[in-house]
């Protein structure tokens, strides 16, 4: 009886390991090998045909040494700084909207999700037309005349309002489903002992929806600091205000592909990898003071 019940259990986990077989593979083709030839190719300096020579960390003392390499840092930095805070609040608000009793709840969600499943391209192409510093429609409106996306000064902030308005209804479709979990007992408690809406709000609805208000948060500045399909379609390399939005990721397209200096790009991706991993410990150790995890 013990062999027959062994050798069930060898086959059920025979059939286990088959079934996330194609995960595994995937996450080590796609993922875990082509980190590991950046890693290698950082350290390397590009022959051309496939060929590398060994130059050990001099990429990376060339990248840092580069004024347009923390440029593009605090671009990135700064873009993380404009989208991620105002995309979570007005998340979250789009969330207790749609989780609201109104009518025609369905059709709201659809349309606040809908930018997600457009095309970047259609959307940069979109708002490049709003954003016309000749006959964009938001000038008009404004009635001002501002060249939002080839002036210095303001082509970042126009990024990150394209950032914003394409994300807000997919995080808040996440924030959703953490609002609707939230047991209704706990308002009708706080109502009989008088609570208003907005106590209600911070002392109930806040800490109760923070586990998934922290994953969406993760989740949003990995997006903002990886950011380059949005920045490149809206800023052209022939825009004179390419320098001050150029991100590491629009850097490590230009070196790797146009300037030919894979060594250099690599370089580029493993310092991302890095200000990711750092940003993701940093929210890790601080998530013990506001995230509430209490059922």
């Amino acid at each position: 009886m013990n062999n027959k019940l062994s050798a069930a259990a060898r086959r059920e986990q025979n059939w286990g390991y088959i079934m996330i077989a194609p995960t595994i593979i995937g996450l080590v083709v796609l993922n875990i090998w082509p980190f590991i030839q950046t890693l290698y190719t950082s350290f390397c300096e590009h022959l051309g045909f496939g060929r590398y020579k060994f130059i050990g960390i001099q990429n990376y003392i060339d990248v840092f040494q580069r004024p347009e390499f923390w440029q593009a840092t605090w671009n990135t930095i700064y873009f993380c700084i404009l989208t991620v805070p105002v995309g979570l609040f007005l998340s979250l608000m789009v969330a207790m909207l749609l989780n609201a009793k109104i009518k025609f709840k369905g059709g709201f969600r659809t349309i606040f999700f809908l930018p997600m499943v457009c095309a970047p391209a259609a959307v940069a192409m979109v708002w490049c037309w709003i954003f016309n510093g000749q006959f964009g429609i938001l000038n008009q409106i404004l009635g001002v005349q501002v060249n939002w996306v080839t002036d210095s000064k303001t082509v970042m902030i126009a990024c990150a309002i394209v950032a914003i308005w394409s994300n807000i209804g997919y995080d808040a479709v996440l924030l959703l489903s953490g609002l609707q979990n939230i047991s209704k007992s706990y308002y009708e408690a706080a109502s009989i002992d008088g609570a208003s809406r907005i106590t209600q709000f911070f002392q109930i609805t806040l800490p109760q929806v923070s586990p998934t208000l922290f994953v969406v948060m993760i989740m949003r500045l990995m997006s903002s600091i990886k950011v380059y399909d949005l920045l490149f379609m809206m800023v052209r390399e022939t825009n004179p205000a390419v320098t001050s939005v150029q991100s590491l990721m629009y850097l490590f397209y230009r070196e790797s592909f146009i300037a030919g200096s894979r060594g250099t790009g690599s370089a580029i991706v493993i310092w991302t990898v890095l200000l990711i991993g750092l940003v993701t410990v940093f929210q890790f150790l601080g998530q013990k003071k506001w995230v509430n995890y209490d059922v």
